[in-house]
């Protein structure tokens, strides 16, 4: 099949053909002609499935073919969770519409927001946005909903995991009760069908693969490593195989610094990226990577979700996800495209739970290995030692945060509160 076959137009097929692709993923055939037809859509698709373009060639068509406004007032727009992502999905929008007449652009927090606001009172037709910064540039009047016929959530369950869903609702309100609906999901959870059935109109559902499975061409492998030892281990694979373009995922921003902090330390360039680092550091920090200045790239779940980077031959998992989907998510960024990728995982004994929920979810034994000097000597006594620790320190740090507070009430409120005490 051909993107002509489709029904997409001369200016569409152009700019698809300067892209360089020849014959569209299972996504975009299953989900253009449906989308062409004005039909909602409920679509299950990983990243890097292609599904931007399963969604971007048939709204700029639909667009391209109605009579233009005057004032180009947003007509299609387009909501994601991460600043990355929305940066991504508008990119792909200005390529695809390269021969047309339409106007796209992007809006997320993190940045300053008047550059934003100027590009929308020169009126854009498309709007990719974050909810939070589309909601705060809504409020002080800078743009306009009233005018939208279609409306994508993409990455809609990594949103509500984010905890997006009160302001999607927020924004639904905003919208004209008649428009097209598209929903973009690499899992459908409870709550992603309770949210699709609030707001899809008969939609047709689309599933590009089986869900949550595994692609096919990665060589997963599993190492058991003792805690302690996890980032000698990465540092030798590294250094030894001469990587040059890790991504490797951990489980928390504090981890993802430290890791980061040690690889540098072992002269291997090394970036983190995470919720906490400002949205220019995550935006040098991934360009480094993509560029080959920076070897490896830690970064979270939350961070990484959305981000395509382009044969990218090695995943690690410094630490299980202990949500069985995200193993999934994490390892899908490699074996794109046709080409082979490898999916490492340094797993401890108190991951190993985790391990058989991935197991049992991916349908798959993931029999682990050793490595010479890096076999584990961990026992479940240690596990739960470990774990008794961070309950301590976790209850030291609350216990200090109390008392500051404390201290810092008594010391504004002064002598005259007597008898105040706890309210």
């Amino acid at each position: 099949m051909s993107f002509k076959s489709l029904g997409l137009s001369d200016a569409l097929l152009q700019a698809i053909s300067k892209k360089g692709y020849e014959t569209p993923s299972a996504i975009q055939k299953k989900a253009i002609p449906l989308i062409l037809e004005r039909k909602d859509v409920l679509a299950s698709a990983q990243t890097g499935s292609g599904k931007t373009a399963g969604f971007a060639l048939p709204m700029l068509q639909i667009l391209n073919s109605e009579p233009a406004f005057r004032k180009r007032p947003v007509r299609a727009l387009i909501l994601t969770p991460t600043r990355e992502l929305a940066a991504q999905v508008e990119d792909e929008f200005r390529e695809y519409s390269e021969f047309t007449d339409l106007r796209s652009t992007v809006i997320f927090g993190g940045v300053g927001a008047n550059p934003q606001i100027k590009a929308l009172r020169n009126g854009v037709d498309i709007l990719v946005a974050t909810p939070g910064r589309l909601l705060d540039l809504e409020n002080q009047n800078a743009l306009s909903l009233s005018k939208v016929e279609i409306l994508v959530l993409d990455e809609a369950d990594r949103m509500l995991d984010m905890g997006f869903l009160r302001d999607i609702k927020k924004i639904l309100a905003l919208l004209p009760n008649k428009r097209q609906n598209l929903l973009f999901s690499a899992t459908f959870s409870k709550e992603i069908k309770k949210l699709a059935n609030e707001f899809l109109h008969h939609p047709v559902l689309v599933e590009a693969t089986p869900e949550n499975t595994t692609v096919e061409k990665i060589d997963q492998t599993v190492y058991r490593v003792d805690k302690a030892q996890k980032t000698d281990l990465i540092i030798k694979l590294i250094s030894e195989g001469n990587w040059q373009q890790v991504l490797v995922f951990t489980r928390t921003k504090h981890g993802a610094n430290r890791l980061s902090e040690k690889l540098e330390k072992a002269k291997i360039t090394s970036a983190a990226i995470h919720g906490n680092k400002s949205q220019g550091a995550r935006t040098r920090a991934l360009s480094g990577f993509k560029e080959g200045k920076v070897r490896v790239l830690v970064a979270t779940d939350i961070a990484a979700r959305g981000l395509d980077i382009p044969l990218l031959p090695h995943v690690i998992n410094f630490e299980l996800p202990n949500i069985s989907e995200d193993y999934v998510h994490r390892i899908g960024r490699t074996g794109r495209a046709g080409a082979s990728g490898e999916a490492l995982s340094l797993v401890s004994l108190d991951e190993v739970g985790y391990l058989k929920d991935i197991e049992k979810l991916i349908g798959e034994r993931l029999v682990p290995k050793t490595i010479e000097d890096f076999q584990p000597t961990e026992t479940m006594a240690d596990v739960k030692a470990d774990e008794e620790e961070k309950k301590r320190q976790k209850a030291a740090h609350h216990s200090r945060n109390r008392n500051s507070g404390n201290r810092g009430n008594s010391s504004s409120k002064g002598k005259g509160n007597r008898g105040g005490g706890r309210r």
